[in-house]
C-alpha cells in the first residue's frame, strides 16, 4: 500500500494523481490533502478520499471550511498546515503539485522528514536545485520526477550507465505559437496562450509553454535531476508530443520514451517506480499513420529558454531570480497589465540587475526570490504607467 499525500490537490496535477488513485485503491491510501483556497473542491475530495489532515493555505478559505465540515479530518490552514501535511507520519510519498517557489519550503520539509518526493513543482530544483538535491541523498530519500519530460528521461536511463550518457533531448511542442514571428506575438491574448493545442495544465504552465520559459525550467530541473552539465541537454520542437523526451549515448544510439499526451502516465509511474501497473490514461495505436516532426527551437524569437540556460549556467541565486520574474510576469499578463512579448523583457531586465550569490543558502535563496519578486513588480508598474 502506498500512503501518499498531495500538496496541490485542487489544481490540474493534483485532481490527476486523485484520478490514478481512483482506479487504484487497493494500492493507495491518500493521508494528506492540501491546497490554496478553492474549499469547495477540496471539501469534495476529503469526502472521497478521507485523509487525516486537509490544508488550505488560504485562511479564510480554510474558516469557510471548518464551519461547514463535521468529518474525522482534521482541517488545518496557513503555511504551517501545508508542512505539517508534507511531514505527516503516515506518508511515504509526498506529491509537490505547488505552483511557483511556494512549493520549496513543503518540499524541503517531507525531505527533511524522509518522505520520497514525486516532484511536479519543477521550480523547486530551478530556486534550490543544490540544497534539495543534496538534502534527498542525505536523507536517502528520491526525488521522482512528475513532469512528462523528466519522467521520460528517467525512464530511458534506467538501469543505463550514466559514463555512456551523450546528451538529453528534452521535447517540447512549441506551444500554440510555434512558427510566429515577433510582429505577430505582440498581439496575442490571454484566452489564445491559454489554448495550448496537446496538453490540459494550469494557466501558469500553460503560459509558460507558450514563451518557452518552461522549457527553460526543465532544462535546469534536468541538470539537477540527472546530474549533467548544460552543454549536454538540448531541447527539440516535438509537435505531436508523443515522444516525450530521449537520450542519446555516446555509441550513436537513441532512446525515447513514447505515450499519448496524458499527464497521468508520469503521474502513475512517479508513485509505483520502479514497478509498471495498469494505467487510466488511452494507449497508442501504432497501425495508425503517425507523423512524427522535429526541429530547433526558435531561440530568438522565444528568448526565455537563452535566458534559462544563462542563468542556469552561472548558478547561485540567479536561477530563482529567473524564476520568481516569471512567475510575477506570468500574473501581470494574465491580469491583462502586461502584453505577451514583455513577460521574457521583464525576467531579462530582472536578472540583469541582480547581484549574484554563488553557493547560497536557503535564506539567500529566499531573500533573493522576494527582490526579484518586488523589482519585477516595480517593472510591471512602471510598463503600465508609461502605457496607460
Amino acid at each position: 500500500m502506498h500512503h501518499v499525500a498531495i500538496l496541490g490537490s485542487t489544481g490540474s496535477i493534483g485532481t490527476q494523481t486523485l484520478d490514478v488513485i481512483t482506479h487504484h485503491p487497493e494500492l493507495y491510501r491518500v493521508t494528506a490533502l492540501a491546497a490554496y483556497h478553492n474549499d469547495v473542491l477540496l471539501e469534495e475530495q476529503i469526502q472521497r478520499f478521507n485523509p487525516l489532515i486537509a490544508v488550505l493555505v488560504d485562511d479564510k478559505a480554510a474558516a469557510r471550511l471548518k464551519s461547514r465540515y463535521r468529518g474525522t479530518t482534521r482541517i488545518l490552514a496557513g503555511e504551517e498546515g501545508m508542512l505539517e501535511a508534507a511531514a505527516i507520519r503516515e506518508t511515504d510519498t509526498v506529491l509537490t503539485a505547488m505552483v511557483g517557489a511556494a512549493g520549496i519550503k513543503p518540499t524541503i520539509t517531507a525531505i527533511e522528514a524522509g518522505k520520497n518526493i514525486a516532484l511536479a513543482n519543477k521550480e523547486t530544483l530551478v530556486a534550490a536545485g543544490e540544497i534539495v538535491t543534496q538534502l534527498a541523498r542525505k536523507k536517502g530519500v528520491q526525488l521522482l520526477p512528475v513532469d512528462s519530460e523528466h519522467s521520460a528521461l528517467m525512464q530511458c536511463l534506467h538501469g543505463e550507465d550514466s559514463k555512456t550518457v551523450k546528451r538529453l533531448l528534452i521535447t517540447a511542442s512549441g506551444g500554440p505559437f510555434r512558427g510566429y514571428t515577433t510582429e505577430q506575438l505582440g498581439t496575442i491574448t490571454v484566452e489564445q496562450c491559454l489554448c495550448h493545442p496537446n496538453w490540459s495544465m494550469g494557466k501558469k504552465i500553460t503560459v509558460d509553454s507558450a514563451t518557452l520559459v518552461n522549457k527553460g525550467l526543465e532544462v535546469i530541473e534536468a541538470k539537477w535531476l540527472f546530474d549533467i552539465e548544460y552543454d549536454n541537454i538540448d531541447v527539440v520542437v516535438h509537435p505531436q508530443s508523443i515522444i516525450h523526451s530521449m537520450v542519446e549515448f555516446v555509441d550513436g544510439s537513441t532512446i525515447a520514451q513514447l505515450g499519448k499526451p496524458d499527464m497521468r502516465l508520469p503521474i502513475q509511474y512517479a508513485l509505483t517506480y520502479p514497478q509498471r501497473i495498469t494505467s487510466p490514461a488511452p494507449v497508442m495505436d501504432w497501425t495508425r499513420l503517425i507523423s512524427l516532426e522535429f526541429m530547433p527551437p526558435d531561440k530568438k524569437t522565444f528568448r526565455g529558454l537563452d535566458l534559462a540556460y544563462r542563468v542556469g549556467r552561472c548558478g547561485g541565486t540567479l536561477p530563482c531570480v529567473f524564476n520568481a520574474a516569471n512567475e510575477i510576469a506570468v500574473h501581470a499578463f494574465l491580469a491583462n497589465q502586461l502584453p505577451f512579448l514583455e513577460i521574457t523583457t521583464i525576467i531579462e531586465a530582472t536578472i540583469d540587475q541582480h547581484q549574484n550569490v554563488l553557493k547560497p543558502s536557503l535564506p539567500a535563496i529566499f531573500a533573493a526570490d522576494s527582490w526579484a519578486r518586488e523589482y519585477a513588480r516595480e517593472l510591471v508598474a512602471r510598463y503600465e504607467r508609461e502605457n496607460t
